[in-house]
């Protein structure tokens, strides 16, 4: 792949697009990710912050496999202890 271009969530169609140089594009499905990572609603709102707010993290995180323990992070840092 050439030079990335431009990486953004795009809303209506629920997917973070990275456009290359080359004119090549991929495109991620958030939900799809969601349903598969995402155990509870814990998860699904922390990668909806990823997502709005630092959509080539998420992308990165996605496409290297880092997501799953992403979440597990989150989670082990909001969780309230007694």
């Amino acid at each position: 792949m050439s030079k990335l271009i431009s990486c953004e969530f795009n809303i209506d169609t629920a997917c973070v697009e990275l456009l290359f140089a080359d004119g090549s594009m991929i495109s991620i499905d958030c939900i799809a990710v969601e349903n598969e990572i995402a155990d509870n609603r814990f998860d699904r709102a922390e990668l909806d912050w990823l997502l709005y707010n630092k959509p080539l993290e998420y992308a990165d995180l996605v496409l290297n496999g880092g997501i799953e323990e992403y979440c597990k992070t989150s989670r082990e840092h909001s969780t309230i202890e007694d």
